[in-house]
């Protein structure tokens, strides 16, 4: 799960670095393209909505690699310390 996580983190990362990177100018019309390739014409609002879709999956692998943290947090077996005068007493 830490590696899923890590993975939907570095992907949505990098995925809106090159968009961003590499679409620069504006106007009412805005054609996505990523390293080179065109990848599709969208209007304000799909660009919006395509940012709120990668703000959650940034957001899910966030929240898998801190469950994963959480979880192999809790599983570290307990240790009691010994009585010096014994059990019982």
């Amino acid at each position: 799960m830490l590696v899923l996580g890590l993975l939907l983190l570095g992907a949505a990362g990098a995925f809106t670095g090159l968009v961003i990177a590499d679409n620069l100018s504006g106007g009412p019309e805005y054609t996505v393209s990523v390293l080179g390739q065109d990848i599709v014409t969208m209007n304000t609002l799909a660009v919006f909505c395509s940012g709120l879709a990668l703000a959650l999956i940034f957001c899910a692998g966030l929240g898998a690699v801190a469950s994963t943290a959480v979880h192999r947090h809790r599983e570290r077996p307990r240790t009691y310390a010994a009585h010096q005068d014994g059990p019982g007493r």
